[in-house]
Parts: structure tokens; sequence; C-alpha cells
């Protein structure tokens, strides 16, 4: 085979090749394009299965606990958040609260209650989330030692609220936000906007949305290491 025919089959063996390549690429596009779509769209469940768990059901006492060392009010009716400080769902659960006071302020005495562990620094709890929640016209916030306070009323999640008659009977109990770390209309919020204004409401209890109020939550752990 002489010179210039060794070219020819060259340049014929390039064109065969060429074309097997560029097939192979476009071949292997759209697998490596539906591997990605899978990997995010699992990513993207995984994230909102998280934001729409609900914490712990607990059941609150259907009267106010005569130990409180909080102090119901006689007049209005008494609304009580607890939360932890360090629990970023809780900020969704901030802004709900500040909504309902921005409707309802002279119609409710509201008290914010943030966990706080007897053995932590004194200014372990004044987050973010506690000078939100005392920039709120008509909230009182106070520190809730050990969690004693959350325990006397069943509070096991940040965020849950609870809702008493001035004659002491529970109203509401449960969260203010619809998932994890979202604000925005809700049943929560709903039903003691509408309890305070109307004296009715469609429920008596949501789920509530957020880390463990005691603590126990990789996010919150975090958080305190």
């Amino acid at each position: 085979m002489n010179a210039r025919e060794t070219t020819v089959t060259t340049m014929i063996d390039d064109v065969t090749i060429r074309p097997r390549k560029e097939t192979t690429r476009w071949l292997a596009l759209p697998s490596l394009t539906m591997i990605w779509l899978g990997v995010v769209g699992i990513g993207l469940s995984c994230l909102w299965e998280h934001e729409a768990t609900p914490g712990e059901v607990t059941e609150s006492p259907t009267n106010w606990p005569a130990n409180s060392r909080i102090e119901r009010n006689a007049t209005l009716p008494t609304l009580v958040v607890f939360a932890h400080p360090h629990c970023p769902c809780t900020r969704a659960s901030i802004r709900e609260l500040s909504q309902i006071m921005t409707r309802c302020r002279e119609r409710v005495d509201t008290h914010v209650l943030f966990f706080k562990p007897s053995e932590f620094s004194a200014d372990w709890e004044k987050t973010d989330l506690w000078l939100s929640a005392e920039a709120i016209p008509g909230v009182s916030v106070a520190d809730d030692e050990d969690g004693s306070e959350a325990m006397r009323f069943g509070a096991a999640t940040s965020g849950y609220s609870l809702l008493y008659h001035p004659d002491g009977r529970l109203l509401f109990s449960g969260g203010i936000t619809g998932s994890r770390g979202h604000s925005g209309d809700n049943a929560g919020r709903s039903a003691i906007e509408s309890l305070l204004t109307d004296g009715v409401a469609d429920r008596k209890h949501t789920f509530v949305f957020g880390c463990p109020l005691l603590g126990r939550d990789a996010h919150c752990d975090s958080e305190v290491q």
C-alpha cells in the first residue's frame, strides 16, 4: 500500500470513528440528565418530608395549671408560646405571632417562653429569636429554666402555642405555621385569630412544626455545641 492509499484509509477510519464517538456522547447525555434529575428529586423529596413532618403530638392540660409561674389574665385570653432559642424553624413561628399581635393586640395577653438549661451561660437563650419576640408589641418574653413550664403545659416542640380562656379553659393548642420554617396563612394562626375576634374557631388543635423543645434534635444540638 503506497503513501496515498494509506492516507485515504486513515481519513476513512477517522470519518467512521468520529460519528461513533458523537453518537456515544449524545446517547450518554440523556442518561446523565435523568440521573441528575433523579438525585435532585430525591433531595427535594427529603427536604419536603422534613419540612412537612410535625413535631411530637402531646396533650396539654384542659385547664390552666395551678402551679404555673405564668400569671393568667383574668379578663383577657392568655396565649403562651414555647420556643427553643436555637431552633431555626421557630423564626417562622415568631413572624406568625407578630401577625397575630398586629391584628389582636388588645384582645390577648401573650407570653413567649424560651427553653434554657440551668447549666448553660446566662445569655445562652438571648438569640435573635428572643430579640424578635421581645420586639413585638404586647408580648412578654421570659426564659423557661430546664423546660419546667413546657413540661407543665405539655409542650414538646418549639413553636407550640396554647390559648386559654380568662376562666382557665384551654381554647387552642398547636402550631402557628403550616410547615417547618415557612410563614404564611395557616390553620393555627387562623384559629387563634378567629377565637380572639369571634370567640369561635373551626378547630382547636393543629400540628406543630419545629425542633424538639428540650434540644434533642440535630439542628438544635449543632447550635448549642
